[in-house]
């Protein structure tokens, strides 16, 4: 049974920093991409960051580049979230996700590629 499990986040300043961890369990977690999404209040999770399952390639959607870096460690089975230089917009619930599948294609910013979440972290920025 695939599962994922969430820590970090909480509440920072405007222009402060956090990170999340997620730890995967469950199958090979270093045969899976992996991915952030986060959902604001009243809107749809929408992609964050990407990394492959190498760790070697990784995509950031554009208001975060710059500022967040997902990185993984296939030892440890874990990815992270580094968010530097928050903002009030970052505030949201965001979520770890693992492929479905292993999938020789990989839609790295589609909600559907991922088949399995953490439980979600809330993220609070303070202006």
């Amino acid at each position: 049974q695939v599962q994922l499990v969430q820590s970090g986040g909480g509440l920072v300043q405007a222009g402060g920093s956090l990170s999340l961890s997620c730890a995967a369990s469950g199958r090979t977690f270093s045969n899976y991409h992996m991915a952030w999404f986060r959902q604001a209040p009243g809107k749809e999770r929408d992609f964050v960051a990407a990394i492959s399952r190498d760790g070697h390639t990784t995509y950031y959607t554009d208001s975060v580049k710059g500022r967040f870096t997902i990185s993984r460690d296939n030892a440890k089975n874990m990815v992270y979230l580094r968010m530097n230089s928050l903002k009030s917009e970052d505030t949201a619930v965001y979520y770890c996700g693992t492929e479905r599948q292993y999938s020789s294609r990989w839609l790295y910013d589609s909600l559907d590629h991922y088949g399995y979440w953490g439980q979600g972290t809330q993220v609070t920025v303070s202006s």
